[in-house]
């Protein structure tokens, strides 16, 4: 039996706006921050609409280089359904990439690995589709904002 292969398909883009990031310090596997998110903007062929001003990604920055993202926050769509976004992934690369992106630099995303797998829900009937829909992402971090291309996995 063969097992179908799992395809792509664009859903929209997430421009995230942040606000400075709130250092915690050294935690149990690494160092520790918060960043809060504080609006944005949602585009593309399947949602659209705000990110709402709620919400942070959670992150721990391994010794290696290694950032872990976690993040919580919520949408709300042009035609007013919210939308919760729960958005786990990695980033890492080469050092000296890194340290530009720290520094709020523009870098090309391709120099270094940002990837993110998300969960959405609503118990708004007209998008009770992505509460059975799993989602990837491609992200990218920018000064004050990050930018995440989400797919969902069909």
């Amino acid at each position: 039996m063969d097992l179908p292969a799992p395809s792509l398909e664009h859903v929209c883009d997430l421009l995230v706006s942040l606000d400075p990031i709130r250092e915690m310090g050294a935690g149990r596997g690494g160092h520790r921050r918060i960043i809060p998110i504080i609006g944005g903007e949602v585009s593309g062929p399947q949602l659209s609409g705000r990110i709402l001003n709620l919400g942070a990604d959670w992150q721990t920055i391994f010794a290696d280089g290694l950032a872990e993202l976690d993040t919580r926050y919520a949408m709300e769509t042009d035609d007013g359904a919210v939308i919760e976004i729960i958005n786990y992934g990695f980033r890492h690369g080469p050092q000296e990439v890194l340290d530009a992106v720290a520094r709020g630099e523009d870098v090309d995303p391709s120099s270094y690995y940002m990837r993110t797998h998300a969960r959405l829900e609503t118990g708004d009937p007209r998008y009770d589709w992505v509460n059975r829909t799993l989602f990837v992402g491609v992200g990218a971090r920018q000064k004050q904002a990050v930018k995440v291309r989400l797919y969902a996995l069909r």
